[in-house]
């Protein structure tokens, strides 16, 4: 009898358990680092229950099975490197963000860059920066989790660290004073307290600028020394987080890799040895084409159209290096220089400066998962994994503007998108 009760409990479980789950089938399915065709998956509430060949799939019991002809599903995008209370340039300057916008505007636009981004398929995104709100973007994480407002899971740096003088805005008189854009800190004592400071204040991750354009002429120059670099980083993994390094000299890059943060922001001065080195020390790449490619328009390049400002063919030489180099690349646009849902642009432009369709989709989910530390929740089509999932109409390992067909977003098991 007693076994007869513990088979009826555990077949009502079953029973249960299928009334909520669904079945989807593709035509094909991504699942972070390879496609398939004529796979499905299986999500309960969530989590993702199952993935495999849809053969079998069909033979589980599930509430809802959900056909999707011509289409591909993938994990949720992830951006990686982003600033959701920025705007496009082109509308407002840097400068005039930081100085004349309140912390109450920029919020407000930042709930709705937070939307639009989710809208687009990116339903995981690391922030890169709050330049000039301070902790806005904490509170911003905190509102998104608690269901507030709708976004993206977010990974927050809050205000960034820079070196005294290096950052801005600036051009003023000595006698006043702009806030800055991050927080200057220097030495022993100040960073150990500033990186302590950020990660009681709710940051996930440390960012910090290894150089910036205060050179003799304005160009980018290194701005801590590789033991600063090194305390910063030390400071940070004591609490379990990591360093995100702004870097685009081939010096600061250099002591920021040694000093071993998890990726290089930019990168574009990179040289054959410090690509190598990156890839000996297994450094991620964030390259941030779509930055460039956008100041560069909102300052008069035709694209298309006449020879490439140097910037341009330095970014393209950079890219090049970085691939020969066996470099990780994980993506991020730099999303606010450019308008946040237009995050797939960043995408197209990696395919554009040499990698494959297929390599730049493992970019922004397993290898961006892995960046973030959280490639046990999200960024592949895995059992046990959060149902976090985006439906395309054709196929982006062939055409990766097809990520802009979107048929389809889940995050957590509820459907954002439903076309």
């Amino acid at each position: 009898m007693r076994h007869l009760l513990v088979l009826t409990f555990f077949s009502l479980s079953l029973c249960l358990s299928a009334q909520n789950a669904t079945l989807l089938l593709p035509d094909y399915l991504f699942d972070g680092e390879e496609m398939h065709e004529g796979w499905g998956l299986i999500f309960q509430g969530d989590t993702i229950v199952a993935v495999g060949p849809r053969t079998e799939l069909r033979k589980r019991k599930v509430a809802e099975v959900i056909d999707l002809p011509g289409t591909t599903l993938l994990p949720g995008l992830i951006e990686g490197h982003s600033h959701l209370l920025l705007h496009p340039y082109d509308e407002t300057s840097w400068n005039d963000q930081v100085l004349k916008e309140s912390h109450a505007e920029r919020v407000a636009r930042a709930v709705v860059h937070a939307e639009k981004t989710l809208m687009a398929g990116f339903t995981t995104a690391r922030d890169l920066g709050s330049e000039g709100a301070e902790y806005a973007d904490v509170g911003i994480r905190t509102a998104i989790e608690k269901g507030v407002i709708p976004g993206p899971r977010l990974q927050v740096a809050g205000p960034a660290i820079v070196a005294t003088g290096s950052y801005g805005p600036k051009g003023f008189a000595p006698h006043a004073q702009p806030p800055l854009g991050a927080h200057a800190a220097d030495g022993v004592d100040e960073l150990i307290k500033e990186v302590r400071t950020q990660i009681g204040h709710g940051a996930d991750f440390i960012k910090v600028y290894a150089d910036y354009r205060w050179g003799p002429d304005g160009e980018a120059r290194p701005s801590f020394s590789q033991e600063e670099l090194e305390l910063i980083v030390q400071t940070a993994a004591s609490s379990g987080r990591t360093v995100a390094a702004h870097a685009a000299t081939a010096e600061g890059m250099r002591r920021a890799i040694l000093a071993g943060v998890v990726s290089i922001e930019h990168g574009d001065g990179g040289t054959a040895e410090v690509f190598q080195l990156m890839a000996e020390k297994g450094v991620a790449l964030c390259p941030t084409i779509a930055a460039g490619d956008a100041i560069s328009q909102y300052r008069g390049w035709q694209k298309g159209q006449g020879e490439e400002p140097a910037r341009i063919k330095r970014k393209r030489q950079s890219i090049k290096l970085a691939l020969a180099a066996g470099v990780i690349i994980n993506t991020g646009g730099d999303v606010g220089v450019f308008p946040h849902g237009d995050n797939v642009r960043e995408l197209e432009l990696m395919v554009e400066y040499g990698m494959s369709p297929l390599a730049t989709l493992v970019s922004t989910t397993s290898i961006n998962a892995k960046v973030m530390g959280w490639e046990d929740r999200l960024g592949s089509l895995t059992s046990g994994l959060w149902a976090d999932l985006v439906i395309v109409m054709g196929r982006p390992d062939q055409e990766i503007s097809d990520l802009r067909k979107l048929k389809g977003v889940i995050k957590g098991g509820k459907w954002v998108v439903r076309k």
